[in-house]
Formats: C-alpha cells, structure tokens, sequence
C-alpha cells in the first residue's frame, strides 16, 4: 500500500468512534443542562427578626450583609391574611410560638425556585427538627398549597392538611370555620 492510501485509510477510521463520540457530546450537553444551583440546596442558618404573619418572616444573615433584613415566604401554605380575623392573627402568634420569638435560630431550606415575583426567599423552614411549614397546617392555621417547581415536602404538607381537617382544627373547626381562602380574601380587600 502506497502512502496515500494509508492516509486515506485513517481518514475513514474515525466513523469506527462517531458512535463513541455522539454518546460523549450527548453525555455533557446533559450534565451541562442540570441545575448548577447548589446552593439551593445546601441549609442556611439564619436568625429570625421578626414573623410577619403565619407565612413570612424577615431574618438575618441570608443575604451578603449579615445584618440586613431579608423576607422569607414559606413554602406550600397559604396562611390567612393578618386582617382575617381571627385566623390570620393566630397563624401569625402559631409561627411565633413555634419559633420562639425575635432572635431565635432557625434553618432554610431551599427547593428548585428561591425566589418569588415579589423577591422574597421561598424556603422551607425548619427549628429543633421541625419543619414549619408542616406545622401551621398540621394545627390548622394555612392551607396547603403546591406550587411548581417547588414540591419537595408536598405530601407531607398534604397529610398534615387532612390531619389538621379530620380533627377539626384552626380554621377547620366546625364552631367557626374559615369560610373565605386567604386567596379569596386578599382578592377581595384590594
């Protein structure tokens, strides 16, 4: 064989690894296309300034300057409003018992979206083992409302509503039960 047609022939060995070199080329564009947010998923420690109803706090230390306030809005629950009396007063005095008052420690957790449209952190809030989330509507005080893309502790907040539903407690308490959604109520007092 002259020199040419090995040159010719190693022209051609390269279509032997065109199958070894989509599968590679798919292989990283795939890796490429996974969430690099892995801060969403690590914890973060923080301190609670204040609970602002019995869905949203305002804490410190999330943000770059520790002792600047961030809103933190839980995630899954729909609490009632502060106006709705009276459940959304004591969703409000729930979340605050359960954390223990102003500056107490407590821990974030993030899911898939860490932000809303109004720039508050979601998290899922945990104290002493905890979760919060579950807790107000476990004792009655929030509906339990799924949002995608954030689904991480949906059954758990799921069962807890049939819980806090059988038992009749907060507003599913039969002697005085909610009878407008905080959804409903906020659309309604604008």
């Amino acid at each position: 064989m002259n020199l040419i047609a090995r040159k010719a022939a190693v022209v051609f060995r390269p279509r032997l690894f065109m199958p070894k070199i989509i599968i590679l080329v798919s292989l990283l564009l795939l890796m490429s296309c996974q969430n690099q947010n892995n801060a969403a998923t690590i914890p973060a420690s923080v301190t609670v300034a204040r609970v602002v109803s019995g869905q949203s706090l305002e804490v410190l230390g999330i943000e770059a300057q520790a002792n600047l306030t961030s809103p933190v809005r839980l995630i899954g629950l729909d609490a009632p409003d502060i106006r709705q009396t009276p459940w959304g007063e004591d969703a409000k005095q729930l979340l605050e018992s359960l954390i223990g008052g102003a500056n107490q420690a407590v821990n974030l957790e993030f899911d898939l979206e860490t932000k809303d449209k109004f720039n508050r952190t979601l998290a899922y809030v945990w104290k002493d083992k905890q979760l919060l989330n579950e807790e107000i509507v476990k004792q009655g005080y929030a509906l339990f409302v799924g949002r995608s893309p954030n689904r991480k502790y949906d059954q758990r907040l799921e069962h807890a509503q049939q819980w806090a539903r059988i038992m009749g407690k907060g507003i599913w308490n039969t002697d005085k039960p909610m009878r407008m959604t905080p959804g409903e109520f906020r659309r309604l007092s604008r």
